[in-house]
């Protein structure tokens, strides 16, 4: 099968497409046949060795993928070959045309949702999802900033938000990206490239300020977020795609508000039951319509470096996704 491999730390154009071995299912695993990969901007950082969880190379990069099931091992229940599923990898693993996948991580595709719709469930929907409900307990009404709107984190903010009954104000760098947001959504716009973005969220909220940010892109772009906070909201910490910021704790203290980490991947391990919560509420939410993630790109296997190199240079508007059957 074809495998895209790090072999060292570097840019994506560094990686490389080799022939691997078929993989053989064990005991509680299973074989997939992937259809669609996820591609994400933790994938691109541990290509530099800048992320949280490190992989030696070589390695495969990737965490997720959705397809049908083509070999079960021993042990395993509840899953047939020629089931249509999505799982995660690990860490590493997903760049892949057949995936080795432990059984525990596997969840059927709801019937009407495509193999790309249904990726990033875990990362951006879950992440947020965990944010929202779980750390920010958002409620009906509330107001809510998106940093980074027109990224595949920002976009399903957008939706989460909606579907929780907030107000959203999409703030993203181009017109194109902003557009995108208005149609998954968004009620108010901000383009930070050309607005001042305290200044505006505030006129947004007549003088108020908003009751949640959201917060993935970082760099110079969170304290004047978190400067246009009402008092007591809460300032929820995605990422870092524009680098990590230093912020002025005496903010927190004149707003009464909180600063909030959101750190889906440990939570994953930390609280099982919790992520088990977390995705069925998102499956329901696909299932019924609510929820309809966008893919904006797709790329056959053999240009995951030119996929990674759009999510690296921020050119990505929602989803982007490897597709090895294309």
């Amino acid at each position: 099968m074809k495998t895209v491999v790090c072999k060292a730390f570097g840019p994506p154009e560094n990686l490389e497409v080799v022939d691997a071995a078929d993989p053989a299912p064990g005991d509680g695993q299973l074989v997939i046949d992937v259809h669609a990969i996820p591609v994400t901007f933790p994938d691109t950082l541990m290509l530099e060795d800048k992320y949280q969880f490190k992989a030696e190379p070589p390695y495969v990069p990737g965490s997720e993928v959705a397809g049908i099931v083509s070999a079960v091992g021993s042990g395993v229940a509840d899953i047939a070959v020629g089931d249509r599923v999505v799982a995660a990898t690990g860490v590493t693993g997903a760049f892949v045309e057949q995936a080795l996948v432990q059984a525990t991580t596997v969840l059927q595709i709801p019937e009407g949702v495509g193999f790309a719709e249904s990726t990033g469930l875990g990362y951006a929907y879950g992440t947020t999802w965990y944010g929202l409900k779980h750390r920010a307990e958002i409620q009906p009404g509330e107001t809510m900033l998106v940093l980074g709107a027109g990224g595949h984190l920002g976009m399903s903010a957008i939706e989460l938000g909606k579907i929780s009954g907030a107000t959203v104000i999409a703030a993203a760098s181009t017109e194109d990206k902003l557009d995108l947001c208005r149609q998954v959504g968004a009620d108010l716009t901000i383009n930070y490239a050309e607005e001042n973005l305290k200044e505006r969220a505030k006129e947004l909220t007549g003088g108020k300020g908003v009751d949640l940010v959201y917060d993935a892109v970082g760099g110079d772009y969170s304290e004047p977020a978190l400067r246009a906070m009402a008092w007591g909201g809460r300032f929820l910490v995605i990422g870092f795609t524009a680098g990590i910021p230093s912020i002025p704790l005496n903010l927190t203290l004149l707003k009464s508000c909180s600063i909030v980490g959101v750190f889906y991947g440990a939570m994953r391990a930390k609280e099982p039951a919790l992520y088990d919560e977390i995705m069925s509420d998102l499956l329901a939410y696909i299932s019924s319509g609510e929820l309809k993630p966008y893919v904006s790109e797709r790329y056959p296997l053999d240009q995951a470096a030119v996929a990674m190199r759009r999510m690296i240079d921020r050119k990505a508007r929602g989803k982007i996704v490897l597709e090895p059957k294309t």
